[in-house]
């Protein structure tokens, strides 16, 4: 028996590509290029395969085709979805990059296999050692993000997922202070995050016991005939379900958010909140709108308790912290479950809608934390107590009001681009008949916005501490990130139609 040879588009996978092979060049840069001048190609070879995996993206445009035997789908929401990815891989790599040694903004441990403490970390420390394999780590979590929405079969999307998912685990121990915390968040995701790789691979074995193919596509026609054992089906989605939920971080699968968000690198904190939540609704997309549009009505309900779970606990958990990167955690949380709403819509509005949120939710979840990271205490550690950011914004107006600006977007204030992401998942949902599922979006919403006003009013009205902590200036890089978050947080507020109109033109599955 011949078996026919497949052919590899390589002009359609360009995007990826180009980001895996820069990120295997690091990999020799690590090994080959002298120390001292690693971070300099590191960086600029990073930014030059984003911005030219960004303009491959681009030129894809209105592409609709499946690549590598179908085992990638390069189409309008897979297009859109690596876009956005890139643009925020692009922000995140700028923050990344940030090694002013005048500034104290060095986030990542000069020597990750030392014992926090030790000796060999004091004098890895005390040689100023740039540890800079940070870029091909970030740079294979990019290209496996940029595979994971586009993927069309089941055992591609696994494989993305692992990709993408690996280089998170070692970035997330890497912080440079408080060492311990950094490393035991790592160790949570990583064991939480094997879990849900098994209860993924194990619905991907279920459905394809029940329809002899891991094609999303062939799933989505098998169920549509009602052949073979439907409950058989319904497990495998359900299992399928808990790995992409963990992923996200939703109700009751988001234990290891405010931890992990907390402990890592605060740069690292703002890819994940950012990137990884677009890659991973992307794939959800996918899954329940190309594989699973037969089982509607079996997955519709259990979405609509996790996303009210999702909702409900994020606001209300993000009233009670005292900590301010565990606060964006839960209203990361919440956001999800709002996210969830254009899922559940089940139409074309509820595709559109959903890609629009994750756009300008991106920026605006990768400008708050870079903010966190120019808030210092002494010794160069973050100052992460929200009550300590007493008097921030008369302190520091720009950086105070680009702050408040990210809560309000948060809370879904009007003139900001999450008043209108909001508004947009809320109407696919009602026209989908999801109505008492956006009423409690409504009050999930107010009840967070008390959360956002008190911090906004603790940064501009009250008196700072006595022992107040530094507002470090940013670096350019640094500086361009929070730009380009801010701009686009009110652009996407006040003018949002030419993104929605682009979202909605995307959101076109391949089948």
């Amino acid at each position: 028996m011949s078996m026919p040879t497949p052919s590899v588009e390589y002009g359609e996978l360009s995007p990826m590509l180009i980001v895996f092979g820069i990120a295997v060049a690091g990999v020799v840069v690590e090994a080959f290029v002298p120390r001292d001048r690693r971070y300099r190609v590191q960086l600029v070879l990073s930014v030059a395969a984003l911005a030219t995996a960004l303009a491959a993206v681009i030129m894809l445009a209105g592409t609709k085709h499946a690549a590598v035997a179908g085992a990638v789908a390069v189409d309008g929401p897979a297009l859109f979805l690596q876009g956005v990815i890139l643009l925020v891989g692009l922000l995140a790599v700028l923050l990344i990059a940030e090694r002013g040694p005048s500034t104290g903004l060095e986030g990542f441990t000069p020597q990750a296999s030392a014992v926090p403490g030790s000796v060999a970390q004091l004098e890895a420390t005390e040689a100023k050692i740039i540890q800079t394999e940070v870029f091909p780590l970030t740079m294979f979590a990019v290209g496996g993000m940029l595979l994971f929405p586009a993927a069309n079969d089941l055992l591609t999307m696994f494989i993305a997922l692992e990709v993408f998912s690996l280089p998170l685990y070692l970035l997330c121990g890497l912080a440079r202070h408080r060492r311990v915390l950094s490393q035991e968040a790592a160790l949570k995701y990583f064991l939480l995050g094997a879990f849900s790789s098994a209860f993924f691979l194990y619905g991907a074995a279920m459905l394809y016991g029940f329809c002899g193919t891991l094609s999303l596509t062939g799933v989505g026609d098998a169920i549509t005939a009602g052949s073979g054992n439907v409950s058989l089906a319904i497990v495998g989605a359900g299992l399928l379900s808990v790995g992409i939920l963990f992923k996200v971080g939703a109700v009751p699968f988001h234990s290891w958010v405010p931890d992990v968000y907390q402990g890592a690198p605060t740069p690292i904190t703002a890819f994940m909140a950012a990137a990884t939540k677009i890659a991973a609704f992307g794939a959800m997309l996918r899954i329940f709108y190309v594989a699973l549009p037969g089982l509607r009505d079996d997955w519709r309900p259990i979405l609509w308790a996790i996303a009210i779970l999702t909702m409900v606990a994020g606001s209300v958990l993000v009233v009670t912290q005292t900590d301010i990167k565990r606060m964006l955690a839960y209203s990361a949380v919440a956001q999800v479950g709002f996210i969830l709403m254009g899922v559940i819509a089940a139409n074309a509005a509820g595709i559109s809608s959903t890609l629009f949120y994750l756009v300008v939710y991106g920026p605006s979840a990768l400008g708050a934390f870079t903010i966190v990271t120019l808030v210092r205490a002494g010794g160069g550690a973050e100052d992460t107590d929200i009550a300590r950011w007493a008097g921030l914004g008369r302190r520091a107006p720009l950086l105070g009001a680009a702050f408040a600006l990210f809560l309000l977007a948060f809370a879904g204030v009007p003139l900001t681009g999450g008043f209108v992401s909001k508004f947009a998942v809320f109407t696919a949902a009602a026209e989908g008949g999801a109505v008492p599922l956006v009423i409690v979006g409504v009050i999930a919403s107010a009840v967070a916005a008390f959360a956002y006003a008190r911090v906004i009013l603790l940064m501009f009205f009250a008196p700072p501490p006595d022992d107040r902590p530094q507002v470090v200036a940013p670096s350019s890089a640094t500086g361009a990130a929070i730009v380009v978050a801010v701009a686009a947080t009110v652009l996407f507020g006040i003018l949002p139609q030419p993104m929605l109109d682009l979202a909605e033109s995307a959101g076109a599955f391949l089948r």
